[in-house]
C-alpha cells in the first residue's frame, strides 16, 4: 500500500495551487511543455519521499535513501525549473525587497559551494546518524535537499532573462566541477571497509543484503549514477550549443529584458 505523510501531500498540494493561482492572477498560461515540466516535478517528489522508496528508506536500506536523494537534487530541481515561466518568477524575483537576496543566492559560486557543503555535511556519519534520520527532521532534510538543489540548477536554467543563465562554457566547467565534491564523498563510502553509519548496522536489510553490501551499492549509485547522468547532461549542452551557430550564450541571455525595453521605448 503506498504511503505518505500528511504533510508531504500539503506541501505539494500548496505548490500546485500557488502554481495555478499565479496564472489566474497573472493571467497567462504555461506553455504545454512548462505544465509538462511542472507535473513532473511533482510526480517525482511524490515518488521520491513517498510510497515505496520512503518506507524502504525508514528500513534501513542506504542505497534506496541515496537513490531517494539523486531524485530530489538531479530530477526535481531541473523539472521545477524547466516549468516555471518567466513571468511567474518575475514578480518575486524582482521585487525590491526580495530581489538583492534572490541575486546572492543564486550567483553561480555560492550556489555550488552551499550544495557542496550541504551535501557534504549530510554524509559525514556523525552528521548523518545523529540528524539524518531523526523522525522531526527527516522532513526539513528533503526540503533542504531540494532547496540546495534548486539553486544549484539554477545558474543553468534561469527562466528569467534578467537572471541570465551562464554561457555554455561555463556550464560545462559548472557541472564539471561538481563532479568533485559529488566524488569526494562517494569515493569513501563505497570504499569503505567497515560500515560508516551507525543507523543501518541494526536491523534487518529489506533488500536482502548486508549492511556493508548495501553501503557499497548506496556509494555506487551516487559516484557511478551521477557521473553518468552529468555526462547526459554535458551532451545536451553541446547538442544546444552546436544548434545556435556555436554562440557561446544561451538564447534565453539574449532575450530582451522587459524592464529595460520598456525604458527605452520611454525615452524614445
Amino acid at each position: 500500500m503506498w504511503q505518505a505523510d500528511s504533510s508531504t501531500l500539503i506541501a505539494l498540494f500548496l505548490l500546485a495551487a500557488i502554481y495555478v493561482g499565479a496564472s489566474l492572477a497573472l493571467r497567462c498560461r504555461p506553455t504545454v511543455r512548462q505544465g509538462a515540466a511542472f507535473i513532473a516535478a511533482m510526480v517525482a517528489i511524490l515518488i521520491a519521499i513517498t510510497g515505496p522508496l520512503d518506507e524502504l528508506t525508514r528500513e534501513r536500506s542506504f542505497a534506496v535513501y541515496i537513490f531517494q536523494q539523486m531524485l530530489l537534487v538531479f530530477v526535481v530541481p531541473p523539472l521545477l525549473l524547466l516549468g516555471l515561466p518567466g513571468w511567474m518568477l518575475r514578480p518575486l524575483m524582482l521585487n525590491r525587497f526580495f530581489e538583492p537576496v534572490a541575486r546572492f543566492i543564486t550567483r553561480p559560486l555560492f550556489a555550488f559551494l552551499l550544495f557542496a557543503a550541504i551535501f557534504t555535511l549530510i554524509h559525514y556519519p556523525m552528521v548523518c546518524d545523529h540528524i539524518c534520520h531523526v523522525h522531526p527532521l527527516y522532513g526539513d532534510l528533503h526540503a533542504l535537499l531540494l532547496f540546495a538543489g534548486t539553486l544549484l540548477w539554477f545558474p543553468l536554467l534561469s527562466p528569467l532573462p534578467e537572471y541570465p543563465r551562464m554561457t555554455y562554457p561555463m556550464q560545462i566547467m559548472y557541472l564539471f566541477l561538481l563532479m568533485i565534491p559529488m566524488t569526494a564523498v562517494a569515493a569513501p563510502i563505497t570504499l569503505a571497509n567497515s560500515i560508516l553509519y551507525m543507523f543501518y548496522m541494526g536491523g534487518t536489510h529489506p533488500l536482502g543484503l548486508t549492511p556493508i553490501a548495501d553501503q557499497v551499492l548506496g556509494g555506487l549509485i551516487m559516484w557511478v549514477g551521477q557521473g553518468v547522468y552529468i555526462m547526459f547532461v554535458f551532451t545536451a549542452i553541446f547538442y544546444r550549443w552546436s544548434r545556435f551557430d556555436d554562440q557561446e550564450e544561451p538564447p534565453l541571455n539574449r532575450e530582451p529584458i522587459p524592464r529595460l525595453k520598456r525604458a527605452t521605448v520611454e525615452h524614445l
